[in-house]
């Protein structure tokens, strides 16, 4: 999958605050991702990001 740093993911499930955009920060074995809604930054496992993307926007 073709996801690049500065990129909005489209999600299938919505962060607990309702939005379901995120930005990417970072890439590598995790990603590091910032909420557009609440500005939350998390990391998680590349592997459980791309399974839940729906769409990629490109910034």
């Amino acid at each position: 999958m073709d996801v690049r740093v500065g990129d909005i993911l489209v999600m299938k499930k919505n962060h607990p605050c309702g939005e379901n955009h995120f930005l990417v920060l970072r890439i590598g074995m995790d990603f590091k991702l910032r909420c557009t809604g609440c500005g939350r930054e998390f990391m998680s496992p590349r592997n459980k990001i791309e399974k839940h993307i729906k769409k990629i926007e490109r910034g």
